[in-house]
């Protein structure tokens, strides 16, 4: 092995790279070094230490998609320095995900007209998504019963046992609504629409179903809910609505049963997430969220912000993030087509 011989204090260096001193000598691990190393120290460290993960190709219970085509990686590797939220500076990519969110609305059956633009938003997954439809679901509720003049601190929310912890816990317990759990019994491992139905009162925000339950992949009803809340809605002279959490069903049910009734076909159900990283088929990091129209996402939850040049409207919990999922989406949209992901 040839001996490390640096002959300046920069990164230029005529050493082998497991040869030198810096790769000799341990670095701290939880606090930063004192000096720089040259960047092939610092790529071999880091590279050989990641060599201890696991292979993502292998990974059977990752829930997300580990391999893209190469064409989709170049694309990927080439907008991975690009801010989303930066529109003017990147006007084509807000229009790619527009043109994501319009595709997902119409696959959906979003009650679009003709030259209607669809309502929805690029998430980092289906657990922001969630927050932002649980948010609007929550205000609209607190406006209504503000002007009903009725108390507004105590929203609830009804969903199944089944649901994804880090998912509808998570808004539940962030932002102080109260998760009334439908439990599950042999046999029936998804959230009874009867029993769903039962539990929900005046201050009931929406009823969640799940489209592809993380328990079995089971999908729940969404049909017997809906007719079932229809006729509670019409007794009591509530308007309690459904959001449907179609993270691993939502790129399943309209390829394979094109038939079921579980999205915007059904009056009452508002809103549907979905997981671009799972059967959307997009690297972990995509998710979206998609409105029935513009009534159901109340105004007063978007932002309007103009320091980076024209106004833009915005409504996630984070504001800087990458362009590369939505651009990888996009790809795999026109890449694949409808036929070629039904006969998938």
């Amino acid at each position: 092995m040839v001996l490390s011989r640096m002959i300046s204090d920069s990164d230029a260096s005529v050493s082998s790279t497991f040869a030198s001193r810096y790769v000799r000598t341990s670095l701290p691990k939880f606090k930063m070094a004192e000096d720089s190393i040259p960047k092939e120290a610092a790529f071999q460290i880091i590279n050989d230490e990641l060599m201890l993960d696991g292979n993502p190709r292998l990974n059977l219970a990752s829930f997300v998609t580990t391999w893209m085509e190469p064409e989709c990686d170049k694309l990927i590797m080439s907008s991975i320095n690009k801010n989303y939220v930066d529109m003017d500076e990147y006007p084509v990519t807000t229009e790619l995900q527009n043109r994501c969110v319009n595709m997902i609305a119409h696959l959906f059956n979003a009650p679009l007209g003709e030259a209607e633009t669809a309502v929805g938003v690029g998430t980092v997954g289906s657990s922001e998504a969630i927050m932002l439809a649980g948010l609007a679901f929550k205000r609209k509720w607190q406006n209504k019963m503000k002007a009903l003049g009725k108390p507004w601190d105590k929203p609830n929310i009804v969903t199944g046992a089944n649901v994804q912890v880090v998912c509808w816990e998570k808004f539940a317990r962030y932002f102080e609504v109260e998760l009334k759990e439908v439990k599950l019994r042999e046999g029936y491992y998804v959230m009874d629409p009867e029993k769903a139905v039962e539990m929900v009162d005046e201050n009931t925000i929406c009823v969640a179903a799940i489209l592809g339950s993380t328990l079995n992949g089971e999908f729940e009803d969404v049909k017997r809910l809906n007719d079932l809340l229809i006729e509670k809605n019409a007794k009591t002279g509530w308007d309690t609505p459904i959001h449907v959490d179609a993270a691993s069903g939502g790129f399943i049910a309209p390829f394979i049963y094109p038939e079921l009734e579980w999205d915007f076909r059904l009056p009452l159900v508002k809103s549907i997430n979905v997981s671009g990283h799972k059967y959307g088929l997009v690297y972990a990091g995509i998710g979206w969220v998609i409105w029935r129209n513009k009534d159901d996402l109340p105004d007063e939850l978007i932002f309007h912000i103009n320091y980076l040049g024209a106004d833009q409207p915005t409504f996630t919990l984070n504001f800087s993030k990458g362009s590369s999922q939505i651009i990888a989406q996009y790809y795999q949209f026109i890449r694949l087509g409808f036929e070629v992901s039904f006969h998938s």
